[in-house]
């Protein structure tokens, strides 16, 4: 697959963006059957959306449903608690040595379980005055070593502004590690052109890429991750969130981790779905991912075995036996990497 640096932007303008022209291209059930103006940004690449035709499990990870309606009390639009640790309209500072640079509220498709569903898709997108107080925030504060590039998706934006970004980060003393938080591999694997790969092979970011289901290990996938581990030079690893109804199942998950691992990326978090608004039916519980997690570790070796992760209000916590206790009324306490703070749960 060979795609001309800035062809990816005619696949985005040719995405459905609607219920009525989803309609035209697959039958929808009842539940899919709605008006989803008020819910999370609707978008479906034309690549992502030949992929759901051919593997149906899939279209219950960006078709929205009636269930988005349904919200529950402990629910929320920000259940990380994210805003409370914003330092400029980009930097989330939560973590000591570390914070999240959000750098687009675009995506090449929409999660149906987003935690950051209050911005993602949003007409005000982030300015490049937002990108220098970010920047300058990075620049003063020592402390900071590593930047992880998220938003939305990093690459949406356009080659120029990446390498803008790439390259005034770099040059910042004690920023050790630049990390990029994608889905575009998954969602639209044209977006890596050739350009890009030069552009990443100067910087060599750490890339973790967003996959939930082995049915996204395409061809396509396979070779643009190739591209940006061996001809960028890239670490790559993976992040996948557990979601009810699509893979909730140790065979599917210990298949998705293998297949990671042979194409090079290296298995990194498995993510409890957060709490966010519409989301109970795409959440298990933390039994069922205690079940998978130990079904795992017996079947997978160490390599493609990630790290059980529920991120929460107190930070991620790990689902160790160090992390983790079950409380007299039959719920969870969990700990972080704070140890004086707990969560119930």
């Amino acid at each position: 697959m060979k795609t001309e640096p800035g062809a990816w932007n005619i696949l985005i303008r040719n995405s459905i963006k609607n219920i009525d022209e989803l309609a035209k291209e697959i039958n929808l059930t009842e539940e899919e059957k709605i008006d989803a103006k008020n819910l999370l940004n609707f978008t479906i690449t034309p690549y992502y959306l030949d992929l759901i035709k051919k593997y149906p499990v899939l279209r219950k990870t960006v078709i929205p449903t009636l269930n988005e309606f349904r919200n529950s009390e402990y629910e929320s639009i920000d259940p990380l608690d994210e805003d409370l640790y914003k330092k400029t309209p980009c930097i989330i500072h939560k973590y000591p040595n570390r914070v999240l640079f959000l750098t687009t509220n675009k995506c090449a498709s929409y999660c149906r379980y987003c935690t950051r569903s209050r911005m993602v898709g949003n007409k005000n997108n982030f300015s490049r005055k937002d990108w220098e107080d970010a920047i300058n925030y990075i620049s003063e504060n020592n402390s900071i070593v590593d930047v992880l590039l998220s938003g939305g998706d990093f690459f949406m934006l356009s080659n120029k502004d990446i390498e803008y970004l790439l390259n005034r980060l770099s040059k910042i003393s004690h920023v050790d590690i630049i990390r990029i938080g994608t889905k575009i591999p998954v969602f639209l694997p044209q977006r890596i052109d050739s350009e890009l790969i030069n552009i990443l092979k100067k910087y060599k970011p750490f890339i973790n890429i967003h996959v939930s289901h082995p049915a996204e290990i395409t061809d396509e996938f396979i070779n643009v991750c190739n591209k940006l581990s061996i001809d960028a030079n890239c670490i790559l690893g993976s992040q996948t969130v557990l979601l009810k109804g699509v893979n909730d199942d140790a065979k599917v998950l210990q298949e998705l981790f293998n297949k990671l691992l042979k194409n090079r990326i290296l298995p990194y978090y498995l993510y409890q779905m957060d709490q966010i608004n519409g989301g109970e039916h795409f959440r298990c519980d933390l039994d069922k991912m205690i079940e998978i997690m130990k079904s795992l570790i017996s079947y997978n070796s160490g390599r493609s075995v990630p790290e059980f992760v529920v991120d929460t209000k107190i930070g991620k916590v790990p689902l160790r036996l160090d992390y983790v206790f079950r409380n007299e009324n039959g719920k969870y306490t969990l700990t972080s990497f704070e140890k004086n703070k707990s969560i119930e749960y």
